[in-house]
């Protein structure tokens, strides 16, 4: 399994916490939407884990759906 710093490093200068799963907002940051767009078209389409009003995507999980969702574009060779 393999872990990444999500957030970055910290003020201090040392390397961020590796951040296994996001709320709402982190995750749309990551993947460089805008909150409306990522629950329009990403939240539906993953698996959430749910403690109280706590809301968490995997990273993991976001990795699996652009994997999913995205398509090779390829120019015509002439």
């Amino acid at each position: 399994m393999a872990y990444r710093t999500v957030m970055g490093a910290a003020e201090n200068g040392r390397p961020g916490v590796p951040r296994l799963a996001l709320r709402p907002a982190e995750a749309a940051e990551a993947l460089g939407l805008s909150r409306d767009s990522f629950d329009r078209y990403v939240a539906p389409e993953v698996r959430w884990t749910r403690r109280g009003r706590l809301k968490l995507v995997a990273v993991s999980e976001l990795e699996n759906w652009l994997s999913r969702s995205s398509a090779r574009t390829l120019e015509p060779t002439r």
